[in-house]
């Protein structure tokens, strides 16, 4: 098996779509957002495309991972954070440390090129790995002043939230409407939308208080 992560090229992009499409269909609600977040995200101004990446196995697109520019407000002040989302690998390849192959490399890179931190959205047991805690570790809540044990913080050096302490401030690119969603999804093969088990577990752990 030959795995190779590559940057994006415009030829992809409809592959990566369809592939976004099939790795988030019904899992957190019915239907999907992101492959269209990703069609939105490439012409916004807080895309970092040097973070962003692509993932082959034997020359065939099976994933991705997308950065945006972020913020931590904090007493008035504003400090540059940036986040990863969507990331994502097809189905078929689940549970091969492929996912962890292509986190790993925009995490090193985004430490070498300076960052200060990297603040997700996510499921903790996902994530922990790399080294994420909770934003209340760090004193970081969201917009809401509520600590949510979904948000996860990863400094990428020393000290880099020393004296810090606020809310997070996502991209407005995540800021889309079911109309938007509907109307681009029509690219697409249809799709079935439905109810299944790991939407309860998503409203779950995204509401959770980490208390």
């Amino acid at each position: 098996m030959k795995i190779n992560i590559r940057k994006e090229t415009i030829k992809d992009y409809k592959k990566v779509e369809t592939v976004a499409r099939e790795a988030f269909w019904n899992l957190y609600f019915p239907g999907c957002c992101e492959h269209y977040i990703i069609h939105k995200m490439r012409n916004h101004p807080d895309f970092i495309e040097d973070l962003s990446f692509i993932i082959e196995v034997d020359d065939e697109i099976i994933g991705g991972i997308f950065f945006a520019k972020a913020k931590i407000i904090s007493n008035n002040k504003e400090y540059d954070a940036i986040n990863f989302g969507p990331v994502f690998i097809h189905p078929k390849y689940h549970r091969m440390g492929i996912g962890r192959k292509l986190i790993t490399h925009s995490i090193e890179l985004a430490k070498k090129m300076g960052h200060r931190a990297i603040l997700i959205l996510g499921n903790p047991k996902h994530y922990e790995t790399y080294g994420f805690l909770g934003g209340k570790h760090y004193n970081i809540s969201m917009p809401d002043g509520k600590f949510y044990k979904g948000l996860l913080v990863l400094p990428l050096y020393e000290n880099a939230l020393k004296n810090i302490s606020g809310y997070v401030s996502f991209s407005e690119v995540f800021e889309i409407n079911d109309d938007e969603v509907d109307s681009f999804d029509k690219n697409f093969d249809y799709k079935e939308k439905k109810y299944q088990e790991s939407q309860k577990e998503f409203e779950k752990t995204s509401t959770m208080l980490d208390d």
